[in-house]
């Protein structure tokens, strides 16, 4: 799989029986196929555990919500204290620029959840924002925030 502009971490990885490579899920307890899209979500996940903070029991992935009468799912939530979203991440692969489009997909999925923070990466680059609901809009951030940083940005 490609480098990314993560820390690389102790990962498992296996061929299934039908010969499809697998990395293991230490949130979902399982293997799941390695598809590119899986390793960013993965690095991003350990990442933010290792070197941010963020509590494994307050991490999400795959989490289904409803928009439009349409049920979706988002990539990665980071739950605050209160169990309330805090931080939506949305991983694309490598090959996936993170375009305009991309960033509105995104917060457009970010209406139903309102997490304050929102962090697009293709595992290459990486973009967060804060967002203030009420003002309507989206402040850049210089980095992905630490949780406890993560928690004031949210407003306590």
């Amino acid at each position: 799989m490609q480098v990314l502009d993560l820390p690389p971490f102790a990962h498992k990885t296996r061929q299934n029986l039908a010969n499809i490579p697998e990395i293991w899920d230490e949130l979902r307890h399982k293997y799941v196929a390695l598809t590119p899209e899986e390793w960013v979500r993965q690095h991003v996940v350990h990442y933010l555990m290792a070197s941010l903070g963020y509590p494994r029991g307050l991490l999400s992935l795959e989490r289904g919500h409803r928009y439009n009468q349409r049920q979706k799912r988002t990539d990665l939530v980071a739950l605050g204290p209160a169990g309330r979203p805090l931080l939506l991440v949305e991983c694309k692969r490598p090959s996936v620029a993170i375009t305009p489009a991309v960033a509105r997909q995104a917060a457009t999925y970010n209406q139903t959840l309102r997490a304050p923070l929102l962090l697009l990466t293709n595992g290459l680059m990486h973009y967060c924002w804060r967002v203030d609901f009420a003002l309507g809009v989206n402040e850049r951030l210089a980095e992905i925030p630490p949780y406890a940083v993560a928690i004031e940005l949210a407003g306590g």
